[in-house]
């Protein structure tokens, strides 16, 4: 069985502006960085027999759906063991979210937990792997620099875990219209 994570890869400047952050923290303050390129999580890590029935799906929804405005910009936290660049969704890109939720609801076999789904937070992660004991150091390092971006809600990702790697790529990339 193979494990994904269905993701929208975030682009252009805001990426740029992500790794070189990460880089940067993960340098300074001796922590891991994430396995995963700069993202929104869509569907949290999952394990599946067949993937193709979230292909025909995802595929199908990105051809009849256009893409639609977010915006990075600040930064926030979970507790103390997430930092990430906030992302302000449209109205738009929540609702295309929400109705992808829908559509992805439907699989057999596919299993939510409490913490994805509707009504969840936008979030591009800084860093989240032991930070607890260098949190408030982080904190305020990444507080001192500010952005904004413009970007889109224009793909839906489906990324593979590759096991011998221990990292995630892509597997299929789907664009909204």
């Amino acid at each position: 069985m193979e494990r994904y994570v269905i993701v929208c890869l975030i682009n252009g400047e805001a990426l740029k502006f992500h790794e070189q952050l990460v880089n940067t923290v993960c340098d300074k303050f001796k922590v891991m960085p994430q396995r995963l390129p700069g993202h929104f999580t869509i569907k949290a890590p999952f394990e599946i027999e067949d993937v193709s029935e979230i292909e025909e799906l995802t595929n199908s929804f990105c051809s009849q759906h256009l893409k639609s405005t977010i915006k990075l910009e600040g930064y926030g936290h979970f507790r103390e063991d997430v930092i990430f660049m906030d992302i302000i969704p449209s109205e738009e890109a929540i609702k295309i979210h929400d109705e992808y939720i829908e559509l992805l609801d439907t699989i057999n076999g596919l299993t939510w937990s409490k913490n994805e789904g509707k009504g969840r937070k936008f979030h591009c992660t800084v860093v989240s792997k032991r930070i607890r004991e260098k949190y408030n150091d982080i904190w305020n390092y990444v507080k001192r620099y500010p952005y904004s971006f413009n970007c889109y809600f224009d793909n839906i990702s489906i990324l593979i875990w590759e096991k011998n790697k221990r990292i995630w790529v892509t597997y299929r990339s789907y664009k909204l219209k």
